[in-house]
């Protein structure tokens, strides 16, 4: 790993395996193994998880919100206190998005135009405009490695002329959050901005968007509308249509993306990089991921089984706890549920992309797919009375 300061951004493809792809990402702070999954940290930190436990288990590169970030506490005094990786006391990669999201599914009393989107703080009600040469300049302020241009992000289903138009306003964001990226030495820095496809589930607008967003110099890419609602299948055959579409020699992010079984089947359609609050949020409310599944530790039938969730699992949350103390927990209320089951679906998701990046570079990632996916269909087996 490098702290260089100014150190260019790259990405390097080490392996393929069919269309799934093992690789490295290259920042200022570190060295991103691709696949990667992506904890969120909305608020500059990690739900119920100390930043140290975060690093330890192999998460290479934390997601912080920008929308967030902008209202509370700022971006100017984050900035002010030395930069998001400062503030929050993490010296290796982190990614922000654009903010758009929650721009669309939080705010309140929104109004899009051409020049962006003005809308109402849910945090104290104040009127902000966002546009996509602010979002850079929040993002710059706050210093991450990975940024994200502004983008409009509709939900699905949507009417073609619907997706068309955002997937246009979107392209011409790119072009102005480019600019102004490049305008504030991002580049310099060695700083990538990730251009955005957009176009519903429509192939001809994906392609197009793909294709327009190619020939512009951007450092990587995001699949944007998706995990929006639509069904599995659906996301999974518009990424059919859009991964062979974009460079090869540039790092693919999903956004929002999601369960184990998402994951697993977005890599074999060629998609680098993954974040989700699923991990984080199902452990404040009492689920767990494992290698056989979910766990749902509100269950009575744990409430004497006294053994862990994984007893193979590296993470002690998974193997020196049992289920029935955890249970326990869960019904109690106590915090440190929320604690232990979130270290214990971290901990798992990082040991699946493990596996994913292990499979990938020695040619096997089918027969791995197959048998993590015979594991989940197995199912957590009570214990035998």
């Amino acid at each position: 790993m490098t702290n260089k300061e100014n150190a260019p951004f790259s990405f390097h493809l080490i392996a393929t395996d069919g269309m799934a792809r093992r690789g490295e990402i290259k920042t200022p702070h570190g060295t991103v193994r691709t696949p990667a999954f992506m904890p969120v940290g909305t608020q500059a930190t990690v739900k119920a998880m100390y930043p140290d436990q975060v690093r330890e288990l192999g998460s290479d590169v934390v997601l912080g919100n920008t929308y967030h970030l902008m209202l509370r506490p700022t971006a100017e005094r984050v900035a002010r206190l030395g930069g998001l990786h400062k503030f929050m006391n993490r010296p290796h990669t982190i990614l922000t998005d654009s903010g758009g999201f929650q721009v669309m599914s939080l705010a309140q009393l929104r109004k899009l135009t051409e020049k962006g989107v003005t809308f109402q703080s849910h945090v104290d009600g104040q009127k902000i405009e966002m546009t996509p040469e602010r979002s850079i300049e929040i993002q710059q302020l706050l210093g991450s490695d990975i940024q994200m241009q502004l983008d409009e992000c509709i939900a699905l289903p949507a009417p073609r002329e619907e997706a068309e138009r955002a997937m246009r306003l979107s392209l011409r964001w790119a072009e102005r959050s480019r600019i102004q990226f490049e305008a504030m030495g991002g580049p310099g820095r060695g700083q990538a901005l990730y251009g955005i496809v957009q176009g519903g589930t429509d192939p001809d607008l994906r392609l197009e968007s793909a294709s327009s967003l190619s020939a512009m110099p951007f450092e990587g890419y995001w699949v944007g509308g998706l995990a929006v609602g639509e069904p599995q299948e659906v996301m999974l055959k518009t990424l059919e249509i859009t991964t062979p579409a974009m460079p090869v020699d540039k790092p693919r992010y999903l956004m929002g993306v999601g369960t184990p079984e998402d994951i697993l089947e977005s890599v074999a359609r060629g998609i680098d990089q993954f974040d989700c609050v699923l991990p984080t949020r199902a452990g404040r409310h009492g689920l767990a991921y494992t290698r056989y599944g979910k766990v749902n530790l509100k269950n009575a039938r744990h409430a004497d089984d006294p053994r862990p969730l994984d007893e193979a699992s590296h993470c002690e949350a998974s193997n020196r706890y049992s289920r029935a103390y955890l249970h326990h927990l869960v019904k109690a209320g106590e915090g440190l549920a929320a604690m232990l089951l979130t270290w214990n679906n971290l901990a798992y998701y990082q040991q699946l992309m493990q596996g994913i990046r292990d499979s990938i570079e020695a040619g096997t990632f089918e027969e791995f797919r197959a048998s993590t996916r015979a594991d989940w269909a197995r199912g957590d087996i009570p214990p035998v009375a």
